[in-house]
């Protein structure tokens, strides 16, 4: 998967929990909390979301790094590398 597939992904899956939010105004390294105004069930759906979109396992010590646009990318682009060479 290419970097502007994981974001369109992302963006997706921010559009189901958020979908009154503008998402082209989304600020790649701000928080998805600070910008979208998330709680934490919000954004324990869109978790759930980017695992049944993207088919990849995310432990929960990990959701720190999907707290905002680039580190979502660059983690979970690395996350599919790994297991896709497993």
């Amino acid at each position: 998967m290419t970097r502007d597939e994981i974001k369109i992904a992302i963006l997706r899956c921010l559009g189901g929990v958020a979908p009154e939010a503008d998402l082209s105004r989304l600020k790649p390294k701000v928080s998805f909390r600070e910008q979208l105004d998330l709680d934490s069930m919000d954004f324990l759906n869109f978790v759930v979301a980017l695992h049944e979109s993207l088919r990849v396992e995310i432990p929960e010590t990990d959701y720190p790094k999907l707290m905002a646009l680039d580190p979502s990318i660059d983690y979970l682009l690395a996350r599919l590398q790994t297991e896709q060479s497993t």
